[in-house]
């Protein structure tokens, strides 16, 4: 009996699936966090304030908004292909593992705030709340291609963030 084409595609294997490789998967889950449940997203950004946060003490105040803005550039520089590599892998748009995108929003965020506790909690959660809503057009930028859309429109999220820090801090509702 030959079988029908129906048949045939339901005994052939999907090909196998290739892991990420390390450096990707720890790059894009901020080595480990975006495995945390629930809400690998949240646990991202707490990771990225509390890594500031223990940063911030080795580092001289002076040079703190140098420091962090040259952590987040590191993190998009580096997180994007991470996290292409890591999606590819995966077979999914946008993994919720990858967290990389959280830490450099996050980072972002936290560029005009003092290192306070306050602060940093005012800046997590305004970053969580416009990386939830993804108001325009930070909706829009996740269409960009692999990583680049995984991570930019965090990035873009963290620059509404990052504004409404910099105007509380401004009326000097932040303070150090």
């Amino acid at each position: 009996m030959i079988p029908t084409k129906t048949e045939v595609n339901t005994t052939q294997t999907a090909p196998a699936r290739v892991p990420a490789p390390l450096w990707a998967s720890l790059i894009a889950t901020f080595f480990g966090a975006g495995k945390l449940r629930p809400g690998p997203g949240t646990w991202g950004s707490a990771a990225a304030v509390l890594t500031w946060y223990g940063l911030s003490r080795w580092v001289a105040a002076a040079w703190q908004w140098e420091v962090l803005a040259l952590l987040a550039a590191l993190a998009i520089v580096v997180g994007i292909p991470a996290a292409t590599r890591f999606a590819r892998a995966s077979q999914s748009k946008d993994p919720q593992s990858v967290v990389i995108d959280e830490v450099a929003g996050q980072w972002i965020t936290l560029l005009a705030a003092p290192v306070t506790w306050k602060s940093l909690l005012v800046g997590f959660i305004l970053f969580r709340g416009f990386d939830i809503l993804k108001p325009p057009p930070v909706r829009q930028l996740e269409s960009l291609p692999e990583g680049t859309g995984i991570v930019i429109d965090d990035v873009a999220a963290g620059l509404y963030a990052l504004l409404v820090m910099t105007l509380l801090r401004h009326f000097g509702l932040l303070t150090q």
